[in-house]
């Protein structure tokens, strides 16, 4: 351990020194207010000097990365596009290509222009909206609305902007009165009430939340919050990790590393459409509820049963206070699904349940054999205290349990699994092979590291199936990568995972200064360091790609690192000194690629992945009531053909180990819990093939002579001393 955290701070070193090099330019500072201009002059300069000195991969900060500093800070302070016009545009653009010089020179009047020239427009804004929602929308009227932000240009003047805030209000209003309408002809019970009432109904409740929305940004946004959108659009063109944190924002930071808070168990990031989901958190009632899933986009929200807010031009800080809130509220959160379509999601907020984060395990049985399944959402651990638990220990644990069930193999299911702790994906990579290189850290203009595993046991020798996923990343990647590098198992899934390779700091600013009155300055998380993989190429950008490529809903979608604009490049180093330990698997994954091709479950996989895909950049709206629920049901019926696949079953049964069942006596909510894992297994598809491949490679590895597991510990022991 003591190497890997010598190496994880090499390159904080670096940063300390240049504090203490910085010490002379920054020892004597006046007391100056809390929201002081010179203050923010002051984050921008340390910002500038600590990315020069400690990001991996330091980009040239000239005319080029203002004009990307400039489209990203106006894109994030005003999404929609409905408070710009292109006169406005022109005025800022002056500065378009000096953001560099001010970065230099601290100075923040490009910042000033356009917080100034914001407020302005928002205040004029509550006066448009207010005026437009005086009056009924004509819903018979044949227009469409067009809301693909990131291509629809600023508006000419005044009056072309009140049109298109006529028309977003139009729109709102009307999937408004298009649900409840649905909701009378599903419920008898409903109150029935004409289209002219609902319609006057959703504009009293759009104009409500509009007020509420407007006062929220006059009253809570402070110049920080401001300032922090203006420092983001240029500390991110260094690459999508790294991220300025204010004070507010770093202590919010730290809460969310520690794992405990109430809410709905997500991860968000902002787009230009409203906020996405990034990430279900298992054990969460969001990852619980089973409706709401990655990639979904979040376009209002509501409290209890009061009416839903539009969020689509809100900061995502904003949105996340709205979606959060005590245990056993409900929040009900209006999400464009995957697939294009509207649904309404309701979830009732909770703790995360901490015991669905660690690993856990099954026993299925196929053909007289018995395969065993590790389910690890992350690569937990304690630095704190060594006691606790931790994904490696937990995973030898689970290995020598399956093992005294005599199973034939096992299935590593890392889907959606994040990633976490370098040392425990290391020491646990080291259960599957003697002893070796697993993983190639670089770190700034230095020679890489290779992290090996020093171990001689090998705790499964038998064979091995690793799942894995779009959202798969970081030590999860390095994992699927060691086990395919050294042909140890096959990987299986998605087309690639996540792609991040890298590793990130988090850097408080104060530690650059003496004598401050300042306060607290805030954090830069940066990214320090770069993973590789044994084989030399870089896990950043490309990921995983896998051995057995399972079609599923993102097949024809860019997910992950490369659909971030400022994501750091692939690239390759020397390799370490390793040795596979099979000559390849091609008969095993030929078979797989047969029963994939040949199979009508995963050809309406790809199918409903192409017509997501067809459907990605539909972003026209009917704004008549017939138009568009007639687009509605049209995408519904589409969508009919594909929810065979929600009634599939593969037959298996899956059984928690006996030291589990002991305890269902007692905690029957342990019990429920396994009870809708195992049925989750039992309708996927995905699990059907890793059982059918487990299969196969037990074939496998016994026409090779290495069947049983001393044999392939022989095996493994001479392949991977190098």
């Amino acid at each position: 351990m003591r190497r890997i955290m010598k190496f994880m701070k090499k390159n904080y070193k670096i940063l300390v020194l240049a504090a203490i090099a910085s010490i002379a330019l920054w020892s004597f500072i006046p007391n100056i207010k809390k929201e002081d201009p010179e203050k923010d002059k002051l984050i921008m300069e340390l910002l500038a000097h600590i990315l020069k000195i400690g990001h991996f991969s330091p980009v040239d900060i000239n005319d080029t990365f203002s004009e990307k500093v400039f489209d990203k800070y106006i894109d994030a302070i005003d999404p929609t596009k409905r408070f710009f016009t292109q006169k406005d545009i022109a005025d800022f653009e002056e500065h378009k290509q000096k953001i560099d010089d001010y970065i230099t020179n601290k100075d923040l009047i490009f910042f000033e222009l356009t917080q100034d020239r914001l407020k302005l427009r928002m205040k004029e804004s509550q006066e448009v909206y207010a005026d437009i929602l005086k009056k009924p929308f004509d819903f018979t009227e044949n227009e469409t609305f067009n809301a693909d932000y990131d291509n629809i240009g600023f508006t000419k003047n005044k009056t072309e902007l009140k049109e298109r805030w006529r028309k977003q209000l139009k729109l709102s209003v009307l999937s408004t009165v298009s649900e409840k309408l649905k909701i009378q002809e599903k419920d008898s019970l409903a109150e029935k009430k004409s289209t002219s009432v609902l319609e006057e109904d959703a504009r009293e409740k759009t104009k409500e939340s509009l007020d509420e929305y407007f006062e929220f940004i006059s009253s809570e946004l402070d110049r920080n919050d401001w300032f922090s959108m203006y420092v983001n659009a240029i500390v991110e063109q260094f690459d999508p990790h790294t991220f300025y944190f204010s004070p507010e924002n770093k202590d919010k930071f730290d809460m969310s590393m520690s794992g405990s808070f109430e809410g709905i168990g997500a991860r968000l990031q902002k787009k230009s459409e409203g906020v996405e989901i990034s990430e279900l958190i298992s054990g969460g009632p969001a990852w619980r509820g089973r409706e709401l899933e990655a990639g979904d986009l979040i376009l209002k929200v509501a409290q209890g049963k009061e009416e839903a807010i539009d969020i689509t031009s809100m900061r995502l800080d904003d949105v996340v206070k709205k979606i959060k809130g005590p245990k056993g509220t409900e929040v009900r959160l209006t999400v464009k699904k995957v697939d294009g379509t509207i649904q309404i999601i309701s979830i009732i907020r909770d703790e995360v349940e901490t015991e669905e984060t660690f690993a856990k395990s099954s026993i299925v049985e196929k053909d007289g054999k018995k395969f065993g399944i590790i389910y690890l959402p992350k690569f937990y651990i304690s630095f704190d205290d060594k006691n606790n638990r931790d994904a490696y220990k937990d995973v030898a644990l689970e290995i020598e349990r399956l093992k005294e069930q005599n199973i034939d193999g096992i299935v590593m299911d890392l889907r959606d699994n994040g990633g976490g702790s370098l040392e425990a994906v290391v020491k646990m990579t080291g259960l599957f092979i003697e002893q070796g290189p697993i993983v190639q850290v670089k770190s700034k203009s230095q020679k890489a590291d290779v992290l090996e595993d020093r171990d001689s046991r090998v705790q499964w020798t038998g064979p091995l199936v690793v799942m894995v996923n779009n959202f798969s990343a970081s030590a999860s990647e390095i994992f699927a990568a060691a086990i395919q590098d050294y042909k140890r198992g096959i990987v299986i899934g998605s087309k690639h995972t996540y792609g991040k390779g890298t590793v990130q700091n988090v850097i408080s600013l104060d530690q650059f200064l003496r004598n401050s009155n300042y306060g607290d300055l805030g954090a830069l998380k940066t990214t320090t360091q770069k993973f590789y993989r044994i084989n030399g190429g870089s896990t950043q950008l490309k990921g995983v790609m896998s051995d057995v490529i399972m079609p599923d809903r993102y097949t024809y979608l860019d997910m992950g690192e490369r659909d971030e604009k400022a994501a750091l490049p692939w690239d390759k180093i020397a390799p370490a000194n390793y040795k596979t330990i099979f000559p390849d698997f091609n008969t095993v994954i030929k078979k797989s690629n047969e029963r994939i091709a040949n199979s009508e479950d995963f050809k309406l996989i790809d199918e409903n992945a192409k017509w997501i895909f067809d459907r990605k950049d539909d972003k026209l709206y009917q704004l008549s009531l017939v138009d568009f629920n007639n687009e509605i049901e049209k995408s519904e019926k589409e969508l009919k053909r594909f929810k065979k696949l929600d009634k599939y079953n593969n037959g298996y049964t899956f059984t928690s180990l006996p030291y589990e069942k002991a305890l269902f006596e007692k905690d029957t909510i342990l019990k429920e819990k396994r009870v809708r894992w195992h049925e989750d297994l039992q309708k996927d598809i995905y699990m059907t093939e890793a059982i059918e491949i487990s299969n196969d490679l037990y074939e496998f590895a016994k026409n090779k002579g290495v069947a049983n597991s001393n044999d392939l510990n022989s095996t493994i022991k001479k392949r991977t001393k190098g």
